[in-house]
């Protein structure tokens, strides 16, 4: 046979459809290196003697235990070699001479032998990533593994090809370890550190990086950037893997990020080289871990730690202990159709989630799924990253958090499940800027610490019996911005910083509160504005802030409500009060307008405006509002009080004002109304009224 024809012979023997069990007869014009042998399994390969083989010789195998069982291979002799044998890539025994599998880079298990999940794959498994000539590893079948590997190497796919990982009898890992993974990909972190110290300050946004001697910078360099801590125990605005993109000057230099936070002068950041494992993808993976698991025991899948480039698609598990997918100092990476069900533990620290990223930049999340995990998807010192059409049900740990690290820039658009932000306390800062979250359902939502500019679209928040204050929305007054939102139990604005230039703004929702409950709370300084939304169930509920602006609100009572209490100022426009009356209780100075055509009407407390005990002076301001009641309109009997009216219509009841420094009630219309004015004097006027 002509060589040609031997080697494709060889190639459908390969694929099943031809089988050359015997050696094949030489050509005796051609020396020995230069035949191709074939033979049915990898026993019948090692059965050549070593002594009659030539360096170099071919042998196609047709499998590994039996022809056509996948684990063929072509596999040439190497005199010389002493490589050791690892099953599969170096094939031989003691002494000189290996067969060596020669292969396209791509490589499966069972060209090691591996053929189910009952003789561990952890040999095999190093012996392919190990290689660099290896750039695909395939599973074809399920497989168990009992060890847990740290790679370094860059361009690789492993594809499971939709098989189920196991780790029975997998080794203990160390205490509190979420990167004891089956799979850890890890960049090499070297020695070379630059420490600087800033010399003025770097503005929020900002990509140019003072450095000291940025002649120890090289453009397409990785670094681990790192500001010093702050007052918490792990606070730093700064952990970032970022890429050196251009020298700016003899000590600066720009880097691959707008960094978000602003750092004062004096800070200083040091900055640590290193060589990422890059564009290593994992895909098509189903994971059952050990169940009941704790941190020594428990498995999970794959973890990233100095990655940039590394993908994830169609990770499946259940069970899992620590995140099914780990990332810390990650930049440029996607998540993709990932789901977790019923992991081994939701209330250790930091187990049971889907997938959690520490110091991360530019991740994309989609289509992922959770049942009954603690969180689906969880960002810490993270930034510019996108949650898209993820879900999770049994959500009462709360899937999508962030830590409170210094977030920013996260946006997340259609998904649903509960969702809290920046709550894990002052040891990491309990920070995070610019959060935007759309077309979300949730049964909680709180972002209640320092918050700042978030935004919030068609978020509706509907609570279940099984969870305990769930139909919550709780927000930071720091440049919050809510449109279309609802929620079914509770509205709580509260402020605990103040960095944002933009108004706080609630437009277009529709809440329902429990009575009696705080609603803007007295720690509020910055003003909250309310837009053409709806008040539901209000009974005895408190607006505390120092201001509050409402236009086109709808306020609808509960029956035999008690009245609104307000310990700030507050302006209504064009706004309709349903059954509620409104009490000023404020101690310091407050001013309450009423304008715009704003429509008062039941009996309230006892009257539709009134003040609580004597504080400070309240300025009464009525212009073109409307009040209907069969009690008391105003009623004022204690405290300072400055009241204006004018251009506004009384209908029955009666006004009772007994203390006041200033009384101006002109053009207005009174309908069947009783008055229990003071006397016109210097500071009374109450003449030019309609009275009917």
């Amino acid at each position: 046979m002509e060589r040609r024809d031997i080697l494709r012979a060889s190639g459908r023997a390969a694929a099943g459809t031809l089988l050359l069990a015997q050696p094949a007869q030489a050509d005796p014009g051609k020396k020995p290196k230069d035949e191709v042998r074939a033979v049915a399994t990898v026993a019948e390969l090692l059965a050549y003697g070593a002594a009659k083989l030539a360096d170099g010789t071919l042998t196609q195998v047709a499998g590994y235990r039996s022809p056509g069982d996948g684990g063929g291979m072509l596999a040439r002799w190497d005199a010389n070699s002493t490589a050791p044998a690892n099953g599969g890539t170096v094939l031989g025994a003691a002494g000189k001479g290996r067969w060596l599998q020669i292969h396209d880079g791509c490589l499966d298990f069972r060209k090691f032998g591996i053929f189910d999940a009952k003789t561990p794959a952890d040999a095999a498994l190093d012996a392919m990533v190990n290689d660099p000539s290896v750039t695909r590893i395939e599973a074809h079948t399920d497989l168990n593994f009992t060890k847990r590997h740290t790679f370094s190497r860059s361009g690789l796919v492993l594809d499971f090809g939709g098989h189920l990982m196991t780790t029975d009898g997998i080794e203990k890992a160390g205490a509190d370890d979420p990167f004891a993974a089956v799979l850890l990909f890890r960049g090499k972190v070297t020695e070379t550190k630059v420490t600087h110290k800033l010399t003025q300050v770097m503005p929020d946004l900002s990509d140019v990086f003072e450095v000291g001697d940025s002649g120890r910078f090289k453009v397409g360099q990785w670094w681990a950037a790192e500001v010093d801590q702050g007052a918490g125990r792990w606070e730093k605005e700064l952990q970032k893997l970022v890429e050196v993109t251009q020298i700016v000057s003899p000590t600066q230099i720009r880097v691959n990020y707008k960094n978000g936070w602003e750092l004062k002068a004096g800070r200083s950041v040091t900055w640590t080289l290193v060589d990422p494992v890059a564009r290593v993808h994992v895909r098509n993976l189903r994971f059952r871990g050990v169940v009941p698991g704790d941190q020594y025991t428990g498995s999970h899948p794959l973890a990233y730690e100095y990655a940039v480039h590394c993908d994830v698609e169609s990770i499946h598990a259940e069970g899992a202990f620590w995140p099914v997918i780990m990332r810390r100092w990650a930049t440029h990476f996607r998540t993709d159709r990932c789901t977790l069900k019923n992991p081994a533990s939701v209330t250790w620290g930091g187990a049971g989630y889907l997938t959690q990223q520490i110091y991360c930049l530019y991740g994309h999340v989609a289509d992922c799924h959770v049942s009954n995990s603690r969180h689906l998807n969880d960002f810490t010192a993270s930034a510019y990253c996108y949650v898209e059409n993820c879900h999770g049900d049994g959500d009462d740990q709360g899937p999508f958090v962030t830590h409170g690290q210094y977030e920013h820039d996260l946006t997340y658009t259609g998904n649903s499940g509960l969702m809290t932000f920046a709550n894990s306390g002052a040891a990491w800062g309990s920070a995070a800027k610019r959060i935007t979250v759309r077309k979300h359902v949730c049964s909680w939502f709180v972002a209640r610490v320092k918050i700042t500019d978030l935004t919030l679209e068609d978020v509706q928040v509907i609570g279940k019996p099984s969870l305990n204050g769930s139909g919550m929305i709780w927000v930071n007054a720091d440049g919050v911005q809510m449109r279309g939102c609802s929620a079914s139990h509770t509205l709580i604005v509260s402020q605990q910083s103040k960095l944002s230039g933009r108004p706080n703004l609630i437009e277009g929702c529709a809440f329902t509160l429990p009575a009696k409950s705080e609603i803007v709370q007295a720690g509020v300084t910055s003003p909250v504005h309310i837009s053409r939304s709806v008040l539901n169930g209000l009974d005895g509920n408190t607006f505390n802030g120092a201001q509050t602006v409402f236009t086109h609100v709808v306020f609808n009572a509960a029956q035999n409500a008690a009245p609104l209490t307000l310990a700030g100022s507050a302006t209504l426009t064009g706004c309709t009060l349903n059954g509620l009356g409104l009490r000023a209780a404020g101690k310091a100075d407050q001013r309450l307008r009423l304008d715009g055509g704003t429509d008062i009407s039941g009996e309230g407390a006892g009257a539709l405006l009134s003040r609580a005990e004597p504080a400070g002076l309240v300025s009464w301001e009525l212009y073109g509002m409307r009040s209907r009641t069969t009690g008391a309109h105003v009623l004022l009997e204690a405290g300072r009080n400055r009241y204006t009216a004018t251009g506004s219509q009384f209908s029955g009841g009666k006004l009772t004002i007994k203390q006041f420094e200033l009384v101006q009630h002109t053009g207005n219309v009174e309908e069947a109304v009783t008055r229990e004015l003071p006397p016109d004097g210097p500071k009374v006027l109450t003449s030019g009224n309609l009275v009917i």
